[in-house]
């Protein structure tokens, strides 16, 4: 999700931006939100810090949530700082509380679906980009309306998640993009 908000933040801005900063900022981020964690992951399975990917327990979620803040802290303070492009930074911010939400949730033996956390921040931030610029992504709202539905549809089909998870991911994905937005909007 974070990359897919990068993606839709340089598709959708009418800022300019020059294509080899935007694409060394794509890079950046796929380097640190997709391959560092997939490593990362590999590492933990070697080490027997985790089971599987889906991270079923509530114990077995706290490290890789805390070694994701990290990673995510990373990315605000080298590849997207505030006086760069502060849209992005503060999206970067939001995944950050989300994340250390969702790790201090844990902690209390409380599970949240990550699935529906990422997929709702990134919701609410693309709703905070189309009041920002003034842009008319109704289409695009919809559409990740649905897949909110589909997401939140396949988890209870897995059995992976029960209705309160699912909501208390959702929130904890919205929200914190939610009380950001008096800092850049």
């Amino acid at each position: 999700m974070p990359l897919l908000g990068v993606l839709f933040y340089f598709s959708k801005t009418p800022r300019f931006i020059p294509e080899p900063i935007s694409q060394a900022k794509i890079f950046s981020t796929i380097l640190l939100t997709i391959i560092l964690p997939v490593l990362v992951y590999y590492l933990l399975k070697t080490l027997n810090k985790v089971d599987s990917i889906y991270l079923k327990s509530t114990d077995e979620r706290k490290l890789p949530l805390l070694i994701n803040s990290v990673i995510i802290a990373l990315v605000i303070t080298r590849v997207f700082t505030q006086t760069e492009i502060e849209e992005l930074y503060y999206f970067f911010v939001g995944i950050l509380l989300s994340t250390l939400v969702c790790f201090f949730l844990a902690v209390f033996k409380v599970k949240a679906s990550i699935h529906m956390l990422a997929a709702s921040g990134f919701f609410m931030f693309a709703i905070a980009l189309s009041i920002h610029f003034h842009i008319n992504i109704n289409g695009s709202i919809a559409l990740m309306m649905i897949l909110l539905g589909a997401i939140a549809t396949s988890r209870l089909h897995l059995k992976a998640h029960t209705y309160p998870e699912l909501i208390i991911g959702s929130l904890t994905g919205f929200i914190p993009q939610l009380l950001l937005l008096k800092l850049w909007l």
